[in-house]
């Protein structure tokens, strides 16, 4: 029995998953500045870290907008490209409860992947996230480092930073309750701090793609929505969630995986090579 490993290759950072006999192995993500080197990195440290040689390796399934660059079988193993929304939807799928969800893919930009069964359907995208979160920060905190983002994030109150149905109704409005954002960053206090600054821009970013997902599904019969991408590891998404659940209506819910950084390559790794486009 032989591994299929699927390999997400971004601008600059590459995510590589691999199934032996259904079972996950062990993920890895590298960072390099060229594409190419971060994809050749990151099968090198799989196999060491999963103890394979290349022998053990059945197919290569790639997707991500850096697998442009590869034009032919990595070391000769037969290789294959993914479409992106297919490999968003199968990795969110395997995390899926429910047989009707709504894979919400959070990385530089955000898209929407209805998954029924075998069916995928791809809804929409938003040009809001994880760019968005490092230009802001860029910006107002002058970093991109995403551990400092987090650190202040996580020490900030985004209350703060934005205006909530309770700062201009004592009482809460049909549907909405007094905690619901009315405006992001539209009470910015005097004296707020970066961390608050930081906990603003997580805060309006996670919450408009949550409630982004239940508004676009919402003729759909959705009740599970599936966090993948590097922004479901904020520890903000936790709170931010339930909220967006509690307000979209009975029985929503939101999924945010272990893996949930890993699950395009997880995605492409599930893909039948038939369903793939052949290096």
């Amino acid at each position: 029995m032989k591994t299929i490993v699927g390999i997400d290759i971004g601008g600059s950072t590459t995510k590589i998953s691999g199934f032996l006999g259904g079972e996950l192995l062990k993920c890895i993500q590298v960072e390099a500045s060229n594409p190419i080197a971060s994809l050749f990195g990151a099968f090198g440290q799989f196999l060491t870290e999963n103890e394979l040689d290349l022998g053990d390796i059945a197919e290569i399934h790639l997707t991500g907008v850096g697998s442009s660059g590869v034009t032919k079988p990595i070391y000769g193993i037969p290789t294959y490209k993914v479409d992106e929304f297919m490999a968003n939807g199968v990795g969110g799928r395997y995390f899926a409860k429910e047989p009707k969800s709504v894979v919400v893919s959070m990385g530089t930009g955000t898209s929407y992947v209805l998954v029924e069964g075998d069916r995928l359907s791809h809804l929409g995208g938003n040009a809001i996230g994880g760019g968005t979160i490092l230009g802001l920060s860029k910006l107002l905190l002058n970093t991109q480092d995403v551990e400092v983002i987090q650190e202040l994030s996580s020490r900030g109150d985004y209350k703060k930073i934005d205006l909530l149905i309770g700062d201009i109704s004592k009482h809460p409005l049909p549907g909405l309750n007094l905690n619901v954002t009315a405006a992001n960053f539209g009470k910015v206090e005097e004296m707020v701090t970066k961390e608050d600054i930081a906990a603003g821009i997580v805060h309006m970013v996670i919450e408009n793609l949550c409630h982004t997902g239940t508004l676009i599904a919402q003729d759909k019969g959705v009740k599970e929505f599936i966090l993948i991408g590097s922004l479901a590891n904020f520890k903000e998404c936790g709170y931010i969630t339930k909220d967006c659940a509690d307000l979209a209506g009975e029985g929503v819910h939101f999924v945010i995986p272990e893996h949930a950084g890993f699950a395009t390559s997880i995605g492409a790794a599930l893909v039948a090579s038939g369903e793939c486009k052949e290096v």
